[in-house]
């Protein structure tokens, strides 16, 4: 038998172990939706046959050019009356679209969109008598019975989808057996031969019993989480076991969601070693732009991280919107997410359009019968009613007593002009063996300030956190600040230290990232932000430590709107003015503070952008997707990356993985005028005096002057 291929180098996968791969996984979801797991198995087996076409194998092997349009989907449908009369609807939706729109796709290479080409189904035949031979030895030895099609049947099979997929393109709505496709696919082509090793532990509820703990320093471990009530809404001091509270409303899989990639991979190692012994083989999993540089140790399988089925997946609301607008996998997700658990921790952080989204996605994820359990520590009243209004009467409200409050005065707040200001107090907690934690709302002033520190105190360990830092160090960065190895044993570093230590951070720290320091000295932020700030002051408590307080010192926002970025200006300076200098900050007092600040919010509508509207109807056409996501737009977000140039060749020559370890994320005003790399996620090539491990990246040095010579005449 010839030997045929579905993916080229490094794996050179055969097209018979492709499929037989994916059609374990596709049967494994089916089973898990409830799906016929006989029309699951037959559309993976036939979904890649049309890549035993001799165009796609010289191609693979970079025999022939990329000229010609060439969709593998298409000459697999030839094969379509060889599987039973009554699954081919079915089928159909699998295959036809598990790559591209059918409709105006992108590139204009959908079923339907090279219906305009005269050419295109003699192409895809090509010698069919000759390779189909092929196919259906591939066929039998999965097992299914075949027979040799004629040219004329395998045409009549091609016409039959296209009737069916012009009648469905009219409708609005979402596939199921496409996104059930599209998910076994992914993973199988992920995980290459590992995927039935990982098969059995796809789909499957967490044991969290380990959350049914109890302390009396923790209130929410003694308030009872059962109710009939599906969604929850918990609104806590920080350290009250918001958390666990959570964990313990949930049910089934777990989708636990959190705004910054500091605390996403904190929470990922806390939640895993918490329940690694009641889950010896728990599918845990974690997921942002550069989840696959995170390890919990050697043994993880990275590839997973975006992969269907896992038990508990810890990751950023925005992972979740390709639902929102249609985009290329969103059924899968869909169907992923179907009646699991979706945790939302601290949603009121969000702002603008992303607070929008969110609220969107709570709408979508409620009509997905997903149960949502949201948790806060500082909401806005005018947040918490919308969010309930689209919840409606389903939800088990939890709140401290006021007495349960006053337990969580934590910190004595002190107004300064500015930073300079702060120096007497640093020197008497250095004195004093306290670690410092300085925050700053700008990368610049951040880097500004702990230069100050290294000057002013050198023999003090100090680091430097902050989003502009190769992927790679800021993740070794992350986890000197937590103090703790991969087994979650104490490395008396920064947060676990004994001694005084200095930590100048940007605000990825004051969400979810369990570090208690002792000072802190703050730029003005909004309100709810700071107070998320304040709980990594004073956060582990004590019968001892009850009714103690510690320091934080607010520096004044600036006068101008430039000065207040990332913010907004006013929301700065009410925030500001609510604090009284040299009280202590009353968690009873909080709500009141807050509401006071956030007298209203402006609730972008992103409607006109969803494809699920409020009405609950469906706008998209089915078996389409959408092939640019609005939200970088909406957002505004102009990131891209960049390397220094001595890491060029080691980029050139490097796996994905090891790429996004040396990739810097940068605004592409920044880099615009630097040559790009035409490797991976094509990064802008910038000075290496532009970059220092200790102080990240510093974009005023990022220009053409600054490289070396070599690269100059280059």
């Amino acid at each position: 038998m010839k030997q045929l291929f579905a993916k080229s180098s490094p794996e050179w996968t055969t097209l018979e172990e492709h499929t037989n791969q994916v059609a374990l996984m596709a049967v494994r979801f089916a089973e898990y939706l409830k799906l016929d797991s006989d029309i699951a198995r037959n559309g993976a087996i036939l979904h890649d046959l049309g890549k035993a076409h001799p165009y796609f194998q010289s191609r693979l092997l970079g025999k022939t050019n990329k000229s010609k349009v060439f969709r593998h989907e298409i000459s697999s449908l030839f094969f379509l009356s060889i599987f039973p009369r009554e699954h081919r609807n079915q089928l159909i939706e699998m295959v036809v679209g598990h790559h591209k729109s059918i409709k105006n796709d992108v590139g204009e290479k959908g079923l339907l969109d090279l219906e305009e080409n005269d050419d295109y189904i003699e192409f895809h035949l090509g010698n069919w008598e000759e390779w189909s031979v092929e196919v259906n030895l591939i066929l039998s030895n999965l097992f299914i019975e075949n027979y040799t099609i004629s040219r004329e049947e395998a045409l009549e099979n091609l016409t039959y989808c296209i009737e069916y997929c012009e009648q469905e393109v009219q409708k609005r709505g979402y596939s199921s057996w496409r996104g059930l496709l599209m998910g076994a696919d992914h993973f199988a082509s992920a995980l290459i031969y590992d995927t039935s090793k990982f098969l059995n532990r796809t789909f499957k509820s967490p044991d969290l019993s380990f959350y049914n703990r109890t302390h009396e320093l923790y209130p929410l471990s003694k308030k009872s989480a059962d109710s009939i009530k599906k969604h929850t809404l918990v609104v806590a001091s920080t350290g009250a076991g918001k958390t666990d509270y959570l964990f313990r409303r949930c049910s089934g899989r777990v989708f636990f969601t959190l705004p910054f990639q500091a605390s996403i991979n904190a929470m990922f190692k806390r939640v895993a070693i918490e329940l690694e012994k009641d889950n010896p083989d728990l599918d845990i999993r974690v997921l942002h732009s550069t989840s696959s540089i995170v390890k919990r140790n050697n043994n993880e399988e990275v590839a997973l991280q975006n992969l269907i089925g896992s038990a508990i997946k810890i990751l950023t609301p925005h992972q979740l919107t390709s639902i929102l607008f249609g985009l290329r996998g969103y059924e899968a997700l869909i169907l992923d997410l179907k009646g699991c658990d979706v945790i939302l921790d601290e949603v009121h952080t969000y702002s603008g359009i992303s607070q929008a989204l969110v609220l969107k996605l709570i709408e979508i994820l409620n009509s997905l019968e997903c149960r949502i359990h949201i948790g806060t520590a500082t909401m806005p009243s005018v947040l918490y009613q919308r969010i309930k209004n689209i919840l409606g009467q389903d939800v088990l409200e939890v709140k401290l007593e006021k007495g349960e409050l006053d337990e969580f005065d934590r910190h004595k707040v002190f107004k300064i002009k500015s930073y300079d200001e702060a120096q007497p107090m640093i020197n008497d907690a250095i004195k004093n063996n306290q670690k410092i934690l300085i925050v700053l709302n700008k990368v610049k002033n951040a880097q500004e300030v702990y230069s100050e520190i290294k000057e002013n105190h050198p023999t003090i360990p100090s680091l430097l956190l902050h989003s502009r830092f190769k992927r790679g160090d800021r993740n070794l960065k992350e986890n000197e600040l937590i103090g703790l190895d991969d087994d979650g044993v104490l490395l008396g570093r920064f947060n676990t230290s004994k001694n005084a230590c200095i930590v100048v951070s940007t605000q990825i720290v004051e969400v979810s990232l369990d570090i208690s320091f002792d000072l802190m000295i703050t730029e003005t932020a909004p309100l709810d932000a700071m107070i998320q700030r304040f709980g990594r002051i004073n956060r582990k408590r004590t019968k001892s430590t009850i009714g103690t307080h510690k320091n934080i010192y607010i520096i004044a926002p600036g006068k101008t709107i430039s000065d207040a970025r990332p913010y907004d200006l006013e929301i700065l300076q009410k925030s500001y003015e609510t604090l009284m200098n040299g009280e202590i900050l009353k968690e009873r007092s909080l709500q009141n503070k807050i509401d006071s600040v956030f007298t209203s919010i402006d609730f972008s509508n992103i409607e006109e952008h969803s494809v699920y509207k409020s009405d609950g109807t469906f706008t998209l056409d089915k078996l389409t997707h959408h092939s640019k996501s609005i939200l970088f737009e909406l957002l505004q977000i102009d990131s891209v990356a960049c390397i220094v140039e001595s890491d060029e060749d080691k980029y050139n020559e490097s796996n994905f993985e090891d790429r996004l370890h040396l990739e810097i994320p940068v605004y592409y005003y920044s880099v615009a005028k630097m040559r790009q790399s035409e490797k991976g996620n094509r990064p802008f090539i910038i000075p290496d005096s532009a970059y220092d491990f200790e102080k990240g990246l510093d974009v005023s040095k990022i220009s053409i002057v600054n490289f070396n010579v070599l690269n100059k005449i280059l």
